[in-house]
């Protein structure tokens, strides 16, 4: 079994986080804005974060997880095969498991519209599913 390749992890990893980014400015900022505001208006979400840096905290969050799939998907690689549909499974595991239990609780118990987890569990399993592939097709040997 070889040595997984470290900076090939680290800026596949990187590249992935950027591609997860991108999709989160899409889901959040584009197609939940509109909810975000209604469910502030009504008092259901805080007008403001409790954390004044948390845009900055969740990107650089984005870039450590897809780091850390990009290690997933090269450890994974010698039991799964390489390329872009163990990438696919590691991904989509990786986001079902990040995505699916709190925001089933959030539909559940929180007055929010059920739109919203809805779409941040999109948001992690399909970022996660992007990050990964994007790592995976840098990781190439």
């Amino acid at each position: 079994m070889a040595a997984a390749n470290g900076k090939r992890i680290v800026v596949g990893g990187l590249l992935g986080g950027l591609a997860w980014n991108v999709w989160s400015i899409l889901v959040n900022a584009g197609l939940l804005a509109k909810l975000y505001q209604e469910e502030e208006a009504a008092g259901h979400l805080l007008p403001q974060p409790r954390y004044s840096f948390f845009m900055g905290l969740w990107i650089l969050t984005l870039f450590a997880l897809g780091i850390g799939l990009a290690w997933i998907y090269a450890s994974s690689r010698a039991a799964l095969g390489p390329g872009p549909l163990s990438a696919l499974k590691v991904g989509a595991v990786a986001g079902i498991l990040a995505g699916w239990p709190g925001n089933l609780a959030q539909a559940s118990w929180s007055p929010v519209s059920r739109w919203l987890p809805l779409g941040w569990m999109a948001d992690l399993v399909v970022g996660c599913i992007l990050a990964t592939l994007v790592a995976a097709w840098y990781y190439r040997d």
